[in-house]
């Protein structure tokens, strides 16, 4: 790939200035986008640019599949940091992330772009790497961020409005700030810049649908009463973004912890209960604070029982769709085949038949 570097200046790429999207505000959106996709393992490759980490080059027809599987969002990982110089995003993965919005917003669908994990220099995650400013926001990582936003959005400043912007992924573990509150208010601060740098580089985005990212995306912390939500120019345009992967020994755990046992099934009533209090917490927490929820991130491992899957998939979909919640499945090639036909998993295509029969059936989706 060429080193050809863009300058935060640099005018951005021509595109339509608006859509169907362009009045919505933030709740409108969030049932607009119904079920979501996470192109995973891909363009947020820290090693190489798009491949190295087993996935095939994204192609149109790819993301065309995703619509005709009846997706309405997609969620687009980037490691900006990868070939970056002297501070400088490269031009030709800018291009080519620009390409692929393209194709999921020529498809009818919603485009998510943010900074994800990027080797870890957020909150400088990597203690090895970072020992003088691990787990804080360091007046480096301040820079880089603001400077790679304003990069970032002036390259989409005339997106139309199914572009929107994520302020981070997971990267928002501040907790040697000095104290718990204190990491709070870093991540308050770090959204709040956020939202302030892509304002201010004009065109659409200055009225552009933005997701801030709640604490690890945690849903517990985001909803504990310290979280922070920024303060925005223009009503209605912010969505808060968590994660579901719970419970981990079932979704993620491998073979056994010394925590924790590894577990192949899920369904007993505890396990809906749990579910089902999560998500009535997220959901009063966005009542409360008139913000939709965005689910960036659910899945679990495909080594576990495959009902048990279907169950717990069609469970978070269900329960987020009758909450106004938007559930964006995290994929790496496992649930929809990146090569042609793109054929889904035969658990996810028996979720997403029976998402469809709820849905023709009752209007609005139950809740566990």
């Amino acid at each position: 790939m060429a080193a050809v570097l863009i300058a935060a200046g640099t005018a951005a790429s021509a595109a339509p200035a608006s859509s169907p999207a362009a009045d919505l505000d933030a709740w409108s959106a969030a049932k607009a986008m119904g079920l979501g996709v996470n192109i995973g393992n891909t363009l947020e490759n820290t090693t190489t640019w798009e491949t190295g980490w087993g996935n095939p080059p994204i192609t149109k027809e790819f993301v065309q599949s995703l619509a005709a599987h009846g997706f309405g969002v997609v969620r687009v990982p980037v490691a900006w940091d990868t070939y970056a110089h002297n501070g400088q995003i490269d031009r030709e993965k800018l291009k080519h992330v620009g390409e692929v919005v393209d194709w999921i917003t020529s498809s009818g669908m919603f485009a998510v772009v943010n900074i994800h994990w990027d080797g870890g220099w957020i909150d400088s995650d990597d203690q090895k790497k970072f020992p003088k400013t691990y787990h804080t926001f360091s007046p480096e990582a301040e820079q880089k961020f603001k400077s790679y936003w304003t990069q970032i959005a002036t390259y989409f400043a005339n997106r139309d409005q199914r572009v929107v912007f994520e302020s981070l992924n997971e990267e928002s573990n501040f907790e040697n700030a000095g104290s718990e509150d204190k990491a709070f208010a870093t991540l308050g601060h770090v959204n709040q810049l956020f939202i302030d740098t892509v304002r201010a580089t004009g065109g659409n985005n200055g009225k552009r649908l933005l997701i801030i990212a709640g604490p690890t995306t945690n849903i517990d912390k985001t909803t504990s009463g310290k979280f922070i939500i920024p303060k925005d120019t223009v009503p209605h345009k912010l969505m808060l973004s968590v994660h579901y992967y719970t419970p981990w020994p079932f979704v993620g755990m491998e073979h056994d912890e010394t925590w924790g046992k590894m577990r192949m099934t899920w369904g007993t009533p505890e396990d809906v209960a749990e579910l089902k209090d999560q998500m009535n917490k997220m959901e009063a927490y966005s009542k409360k604070n008139d913000i939709p929820a965005f689910i960036g991130e659910y899945g679990a491992t495909t080594s576990k029982d495959d009902r048990s899957r279907v169950k717990w998939m069609l469970s978070v979909i269900l329960s987020a769709e009758s909450r106004n919640m938007v559930p964006v499945l995290w994929d790496i090639g496992q649930e929809v085949k990146r090569t042609p036909p793109y054929n889904l998993s035969p658990d996810l295509s028996l979720v997403l038949k029976q998402v469809e029969k709820f849905n023709s059936e009752n209007g609005v989706s139950p809740s566990p």
